[in-house]
């Protein structure tokens, strides 16, 4: 019977060992799911930043050009144009199509308007399409002018969307954009809107409506293309995993949004040729993005891959553990019947155990005393930890003087005792074998040196330490050899360098002598060596630095400065030297690092700084330097 009520309880705990590993596994896809979703909403998240923050960013470009405007509303085309070419739109703003100023001409003005444009080198320049509409908003300055000559001279107060936001833009004073349109000069057919700005004549009244409507110069615009845009914004790894469309849901004034429809999309990630992947539709999300007065709305589906799939590994693991693990305690519940097979054993064991009494008394009581041991050594243990914690604060500060100081007083203790031990053996024996003295004043001759040795490294040391901190706090301009620069900067980080088993490579002739700024100089190489230290070689135990130097020419001298780190991503490298950017940001990074590089190269040291990288492959920054400055140049040093 007792047998029987034993497997019965085994068989219970094995039923019951299943259920709570069914609501593991449960739990475990539960908790998958929430973090699939939570990643899922942080790269919506980050798309709908990155095109609010992008977006904000060519505005404020708008909201230059105005402000020049705003200082002198006559600006000519050669003036236009030479502003326009110093923004290198190519390379600073890809997702520009074109900038243009729109003048407000009115209708008796037309045609003076359109003779003196023709005048100014335009002989075939038209206002199209002929409107009655008044006034006219003619595009009279459009950069670049290759492949945008279609929108030269156009009239935009003849197309109605153009001509809304261009009211609406008037009466407001703010950035306004248009509805979705297609480009007259994109023959492609894609998605794209204007955004403008109003520019009205200097010192007039801009209090109301009519005072604006008055004053009114024209307007300054850049046009985009909506799928250039967006190729700029969205991080193209992330195509692959998610779908993203972008809906014009109408003026923010508007009593009700647009329908969505063919007409308001403005774009879809996968008309780009994104991945034709399954969408999981409760990976959804839909979010407000403002646009020019406008309601843009913001739709990203998950797609199915690696980036949002469910594991089914962990869970079949807990299940496998699961099931072993209840039959072992069900197995090991049956097998207690074999105890009742000693208890017979454990009256035998009784007079035993009267006996091991006694000592057990005395062992509790060794016990008790060796408990109070153990709590006072925890208790200096916690001290030592305490005071470890300490020297580690000042050790990398004192370790770089500690080693040479260590073995100058080690050594003068060792001759201490030698001569000692000399004077005990002439006071002993009277006098001193020739042999002894020569080799006592052997080991006295290299001790001397080992001291000698030491306290000069410590003097170097304590040299580069100060020659760095005079340079970067005086910051005078005075000769100075390359060698010993990059050599005093390396000396300061070499507890670091050591810390991140971090090697360094230099290889920079001797006899380069520089009549410039050496604190420029070093903090420039201080703050690449810290950039490399946090960015470059994060996540790796070991790295290499390499610092060359070549001199090109007569005049100039080209530095070298490379890692073999994790480097950058594309986009990551076209940033590197905006203020503020950081990949580090809350973690030790300012992003201020390589913008003060950037300054001190191209204005202090008046060189040139070039960035390559690849991700996976490390960094190289490369230096030209001009060897002498010219005297009458004064540079002002960063703080």
């Amino acid at each position: 019977m007792a047998a029987h009520m034993l497997k019965s309880r085994g068989y219970l705990a094995f039923f019951v060992g299943l259920c709570l590993t069914a609501a593991t596994c449960q739990i475990v896809v539960t908790a998958q799911r929430h973090q699939i979703r939570a990643n899922f909403e942080r790269d919506a998240e980050k798309v709908r930043r990155d095109t609010e923050v992008r977006l904000q960013t060519y505005f404020d470009v708008l909201l230059g050009i105005k402000g020049v405007y705003a200082v002198d509303d006559r600006m000519d085309r050669q003036r236009f144009q030479r502003f326009v070419s110093e923004l290198q739109l190519d390379q600073r703003y890809p997702g520009f199509q074109a900038i243009q100023f729109v003048r407000r001409v009115p209708g008796d003005q037309l045609a003076s308007f359109a003779r003196n444009v023709q005048q100014g080198g335009y002989p075939a320049f038209q206002v199209h399409p002929a409107s009655s509409h008044e006034p006219h908003y003619v595009i009279e300055y459009t950069e670049p002018l290759k492949g945008n000559e279609v929108a030269f001279g156009l009239d935009l107060g003849a197309l109605p969307p153009h001509l809304q936001a261009l009211e609406m833009g008037r009466d407001s004073g703010q950035i306004i954009a248009t509805e979705r349109i297609t480009l007259v000069q994109d023959r492609s057919g894609e998605p794209g809107f204007v955004a403008r700005a109003p520019v009205y004549r200097n010192a007039a009244s801009l209090q109301t409506a009519a005072q604006r409507e008055a004053a009114l110069v024209g307007f300054v615009a850049i046009v985009f293309r909506v799928n250039t845009l967006m190729r700029e914004v969205i991080d193209p790894a992330l195509l692959d995993h998610l779908h993203v469309r972008i809906h014009d849901r109408g003026y923010q004034s508007a009593e009700q949004a647009l329908p969505i429809s063919a007409n308001t999309l403005m774009y879809d990630s996968s008309a780009r040729g994104a991945s034709a992947a399954a969408e999981l539709d409760e990976l959804s999300m839909q979010m407000a993005l403002p646009v020019g007065q406008r309601n843009w709305q913001l739709e990203v589906t998950g797609i199915s891959g690696t980036r949002y799939d469910r594991a089914p590994w962990p869970v079949i693991l807990i299940a496998i553990a699961g099931v072993i693990i209840s039959g072992l305690i069900a197995a090991l519940l049956v097998s207690t019947r074999r105890m009742t097979v000693a208890r017979h054993g454990l009256e035998y064991s009784l007079a035993e155990l009267e006996r091991q009494k006694h000592k057990v008394e005395q062992a509790r009581q060794d016990l008790a005393a060796l408990t109070e041991t153990l709590k006072q050594a925890q208790t200096n243990l916690l001290t030592s930890e305490k005071m470890a914690a300490l020297g580690a604060l000042v050790a990398g500060v004192a370790h770089e003087l500690n080693t040479p100081i260590g073995n100058s007083l080690l050594t003068a203790s060792a001759l201490s005792d030698m001569v000692r031990e000399l004077e005990k053996r002439l006071a002993s024996d009277g006098g001193l074998k020739r042999s002894v003295l020569e080799a006592h004043m052997q080991d006295a001759r290299k001790a001397c040196d080992i001291m000698n040795s030491s306290l000069n490294r410590a003097a170097d040391l304590i040299t580069s330490f100060k020659q760095v901190a005079v340079d970067q706090a005086s910051g005078q301009r005075r000769r100075f050899k390359l060698d010993e620069v990059v050599h005093d900067t390396l000396a300061t980080y070499a507890a670091q360098l050591r810390r991140n088993a971090c090697s360094v490579q230099v290889s920079v002739p001797g006899g380069v002598e520089f009549d410039s700024y050496p604190g420029s100089l070093s903090q420039v190489l201080s703050n690449l060596i810290a950039n490399a230290l946090l960015h470059g070689f994060d996540g790796r135990e070991a790295g290499v630095i390499s610092i060359e130097a070549q001199q090109d020419s007569a005049d100039a001298v080209t530095l070298r400065f490379s890692d073999d780190g994790v480097g950058m991503s594309s986009g990551t490298l076209h940033k590197i030297f905006d203020p503020f950017f950081t990949t580090k940001l809350g973690q030790g990074g300012s992003g201020l690092g390589m913008n003060i590089v950037y300054n001190i190269v191209t204005g202090v040291l008046r060189g040139t700084i070039q960035v390559e990288s690849v991700s996976g492959r490390g960094t190289s920054v490369t230096l030209v330097l001009p060897l002498q400055l010219p005297p009458e140049k004064q540079q002002a040093l960063p703080a």
